[in-house]
């Protein structure tokens, strides 16, 4: 048809998720030429704003790769978490459920190319985006004591696309990138809008979830717009558990409380083990972004975000005759009096005191699983005497959450100054947080005895941060074949951690305190102290690039940083881009990096209960510069081993890739090598006991004698000790361990005709390996965490996108490849690689009107079974790379205008 317009994307824009188009993209360069019947064929280029400061420049003319997601490919999933879409579209980012992680299960952490969250430079419309308030303790051994960006306050309607730099660029952009940068460009329409209704749910009918959305963009004078986004939606738990061995075992001795616990599917406070997704309820998320014209070399510009959400998980079951600190006594005769040759007991606590008045059993024995009826009805009938058994008979599951609330805004002028040199310039503000308040229910402070509340407000965290940037960027005329691009400019910014108490009874140190039972909530025990803890940095960074010839470009980064907290660095980069032919180009880059401990990482206080070996024992995670991490510190270094310290950690990294076309189809090829030295990490636990034992060479049987024996010789104030009576090991963040990570990505487009209509297959596979060079000699970390690092993850993770339009119908079929990895948490190894099979129809009612149903892992596949499932209850790894909630099934209805 002479006269007819089509687009068509170049062949080295591809990526995961581009398909045909993105539907509203201004930001685009285009070239034309006419075909033989006079048809004018326009190819489209996608501006990228990342991974180069040169105006105009596209995704195929950068020298580092950089994939452009369009959000109509991002968005086709059942999910509508911004994680999980990722997860699909990019195949070296990895993200999963996080049940029973404590905080981690309300903030997930994800990963790029196998490194840790807070790897991964997060930014939106260009500008950093503050982390989040939880800092994660139980990573799953990858992302244990990361600080990572809640990328899941980011609704995905709100999107325009999503470019994921998969280069370092710490030169370029400051502290984190070191994995990668993701850019979400937000949706910039002056007019239009949709409206969004889904409801899913999965194969095994729970997780039912709903989510409303809209999105409008309406003109702001003339030549301004302002784009609205809102959504809200409610997320329903999953559990994928087994009935646990100790639960069946107490049954059948005649334990009938504990048969409340045998309730598979049902997410309630008697369900054996939270092994699923949490409950995630109010999920509000609010992204404006707004720009006007000034004049015609200025525009002011603003964006912003609210989001809240209730995220509720649970916690491991306490058993009502061994759990530590709460049930399980001392060693007894038939009577229950103390005998070290005797049998297990039920701890009982004397609540007058030792000594005093009336004499209490030191527990009552157990027969087996069951109590022996004499002793427990004569602890019954006493005033003085208590036992949990007598409240709490069945034993209890906790369960933990948190109310999340996120909030961002920025703003600033860019434009262009008339100085006759096309100085460019962008000034602007940025300001965010991000606060968790945690809850736990169902649980005891033990200490406390009868009078112990079910229910706790633990305390809450709050991330801060403002950044002001201050960038310019102009073009010098040269003889090359271009001109010679300088960029340069500061940013200042400020970041806080505050903490806040939580409520008396969460931290209490009881009367029954020095009877054996434990303190503070239990499962995650209240913060004593409120807590503000904060450090800014500065930096100063110049980028240079240009055309050497037509066929060569080079580019080059340098910035400079100084920490507050921390020192300086100063780290480089240099790439290049060479075009052998208009359908082959080589690329490859060089560059240091680097990652700054955040003021949470350098100042956190955490208690929490964790597995070890079949037994739930206290851990804690506490600041290296208070008294008991210098205790530690001055422990290890006693052992010759030198003092451990916390600075930042150091990063090299390179890159080489091409760019080709085979016949239609087009490819990318990329391989990278990342070093990263000194990571900052939680290092191995110390024996808490053991570094008490060592101040004066005193033996103590037990922590809290340890303390008391201390603060009575003033060695110690036991005050600066406060929350620790019952805490077995603690760890600190340092400079630990070294890693190296070497992959490649590969990303293949080939779009046709088919059927009458147009197809589209995409190929995107990743081949990630990380080895621990320096397992860290101050403060090592263990074993478990090496084989985490280096296996938990599948080394190969890849999909295969077929894409179908025709007429009102629209189709899609993706392959998602998980290759086999480790399964660390429980020592089973070998699980086995799976194929996740998606699919989603769409149905254009009219014009402006479509439906769509889709299902994700259409047949249901899960990760190997584990083997000792009863012990935990756990049916599958919890780290398995696709969750374990089976297959799920969405509709949606789309209303545009």
């Amino acid at each position: 048809m002479v006269g007819t317009t089509y687009k068509r994307h170049l062949a080295l824009m591809t990526s995961t998720a581009l398909l045909t188009s993105i539907l509203v993209a201004p930001t685009f360069a285009q070239t034309s030429a006419d075909t033989d019947d006079g048809t004018e064929v326009v190819y489209v280029e996608e501006i990228v704003t990342i991974g180069t400061r040169r105006k105009g420049r596209s995704a195929a003319d950068t020298p580092a790769p950089v994939d452009v997601i369009g959000v109509a490919e991002f968005r086709q999933s059942s999910s509508s978490d911004v994680q999980d879409l990722l997860r699909t579209s990019v195949p070296s980012f990895n993200i999963n459920s996080q049940p029973i992680s404590d905080a981690a299960s309300i903030v997930r952490p994800a990963n790029l190319r196998g490194l840790s969250p807070d790897n991964t430079l997060v930014l939106v419309n260009g500008k950093r985006r503050h982390r989040g308030s939880v800092i994660s303790f139980l990573g799953g051994g990858i992302s244990d004591g990361s600080q990572g960006v809640d990328i899941s306050a980011i609704p995905s309607l709100a999107l325009k696309r999503v470019e994921v730099l998969r280069d370092g660029a710490s030169s370029q952009y400051g502290s984190d990138a070191i994995a990668g940068v993701i850019n979400f460009v937000l949706k910039d329409n002056a007019e239009g809008g949709q409206v969004e209704v889904s409801y899913g749910s999965t194969y095994a009918g729970d997780g039912d979830n709903y989510r409303i959305s809209g999105n409008v963009g309406l003109p702001l004078g003339d030549e301004g717009f302002i784009n609205i986004t809102a959504e809200y939606g409610d997320t329903d738990g999953t559990v994928r558990s087994v009935v646990r061995d100790d639960v069946l075992a107490l049954i059948a001795a005649g334990n009938t409380d504990a048969a409340d616990f045998q309730t598979i599917n049902s997410y309630t406070d008697e369900a054996p083990q939270y092994w699923g997704q949490p409950d995630v309820e109010d999920d509000i998320k609010l992204f404006v972004n707004s720009a006007i014209q000034l004049s015609d070399s200025a525009e002011l510009y603003a964006f912003g975000s609210y989001a809240e959400r209730k995220v509720t998980g649970g916690f491991f079951y306490r058993n009502p005759t061994n759990r530590g600190g709460v049930y399980r006594g001392p060693l007894v005769d038939a009577t229950g009096a103390l005998d070290p040759d005797g049998g297990a007991s039920v701890r009982v606590g004397d609540l007058d005191g030792i000594g005093v008045g009336e004499t209490c059993p030191a527990g009552i024995p157990l027969n087996g699983l069951i109590p022996d009826a004499d002793v427990l009805a004569a602890v019954v009938a006493s005033a003085n005497c208590f036992s949990f058994i007598e409240t709490i008979p069945g034993g209890f599951v906790p369960r933990f959450g948190g109310n999340n609330r996120d909030f961002s805004i920025a703003g600033g002028v860019r434009g262009e100054m008339d100085l006759g040199n096309g100085l460019s310039y962008d000034l602007s503000l940025t300001h965010g947080s991000n606060r968790t308040d945690f809850f736990i229910r169902n649980t005891v402070n033990a200490s406390l005895g009868p009078n112990t509340p079910r229910d706790f407000v633990p305390g809450g965290q709050e991330q801060i941060e403002t950044s002001v940037n201050a960038d310019f960027s102009y073009a010098v005329k040269s003889d090359f074949a271009s001109d010679i691009n300088i960029a340069f400019g500061g940013e200042y910014r400020k970041e806080r951690f505050d903490l806040f108490a939580g409520d008396a009874a969460s931290f209490a140190l009881g009367p029954l305190a020095d009877q054996g039972f434990s303190s503070s909530s239990n499962g995650f025990g209240g913060f004593p102290n409120s807590s503000s803890n904060s450090q800014d940095s500065y930096a100063v960074y110049a980028d240079i690039e240009t055309d050497v010839t037509d066929e060569f470009t080079v580019q080059g980064a340098l910035r400079y940083e100084d920490y507050s907290a921390f020192g300086d660095t100063l780290d480089y980069k240099i790439a290049g881009l060479y075009t052998v032919t208009d359908s082959f180009r080589i690329r490859g880059t060089y560059s240091t990096g680097f990652h700054a401990p955040t003021s949470g990482q350098a100042n956190i206080t955490n208690v929490t209960t964790q597995n070890v070996a079949g037994v739930l024992i206290d851990q804690g995670t506490l600041p290296l510069s208070s008294a008991a991490g210098q205790l530690a510190a001055d422990f290890i270094e006693a052992q010759g081993n030198g003092r451990p310290s916390l600075g930042t950690e150091e990063a090299r990294n390179i890159s080489l890739g091409f760019a080709f076309d085979l016949g239609a189809a087009t490819w990318t090829v990329d391989f990278f090598d990342i070093n990263v030295n000194g990571r900052v990490a939680l290092g191995a636990n110390v024996d808490f006991l053991e570094a008490l034992n060592s101040v004066d060479g005193t033996t103590y049987g037990s922590v809290s004698d340890a303390l008391a024996g201390l603060d009575a010789a003033g060695t110690i104030d036991r005050q600066n000790f406060i929350g620790l009576d019952d805490l077995a090991q603690f760890r600190f963040f340092s400079n630990s361990f070294s890693t190296s990570t070497q992959g490649i990505d590969v990303v293949g487009r080939y779009g046709f005709d088919f059927a009458g209509g147009q197809s589209n297959l995409i190929l995107a596979a990743n081949y990630t390996k990380t080895e621990v060079t320096d397992t860290g000699a101050l403060n090592p970390i263990s074993a478990g965490r090496v084989n985490a690092l280096e296996d938990l993850l599948p080394n190969v993770k890849g999909s295969l996108t077929w894409s179908h339009a025709q007429g009102q119908f629209r189709t899609l079929m993706r392959a998602n490849y998980y290759g086999g990895w480790d399964d660390t948490g429980n020592g089973v190894n070998g699980i086995g690689s799976e194929i996740l099979i998606d699919v989603e129809v769409a149905y254009e009612v009219t014009e402006n009107v479509e439906l769509i149903a889709g299902v994700d892992n259409l047949f249901s596949n899960y990760s190997d079974e584990n083997p000792g499932a009863g012990g935990l209850g756990q049916l599958y790894p919890e780290a398995g790379p696709f969750g374990f909630n089976g297959g799920s099934y969405y509709l949606r209805a789309r209303a545009r205008f």
